[in-house]
């Protein structure tokens, strides 16, 4: 790889959840920033104005669970149906405020 993301505009449910995930990442610019958090928080994703996505993943947690995370946040930021995440995870939607 040199570094330069290809991006795919839109990927199957069944790319999403089969391919590598760093791979998935460079593909759709996805950028991924890593903080302490709360143990109930497993993740976010926030869509800068230009478009870019940036992934917040929780130091110190289980890669399973971070494969889980990223890929239903993908999915549900490029509005890829995917099927619901396995309990206890759960995707949720807070709208931007407006201003």
């Amino acid at each position: 790889m040199d570094g330069t993301a290809t991006r795919v505009t839109t990927p199957t449910p069944d790319r999403l959840l089969n391919a590598p995930l760093p791979q998935l990442l460079a593909e759709h610019d996805v950028d991924v920033v890593e903080i302490e958090a709360e143990p109930r928080f497993t993740g976010g994703t926030f869509q800068r104005p230009d478009g870019s996505l940036l992934f917040v993943r929780p130091a110190g947690r289980p890669a399973v669970e971070w494969e889980i995370t990223a890929r239903a946040l993908l999915g549900r930021a490029l509005r890829v149906p995917l099927p619901p995440p396995p309990a206890p995870f759960e995707v949720t939607e807070v709208p931007a405020p407006r201003g």
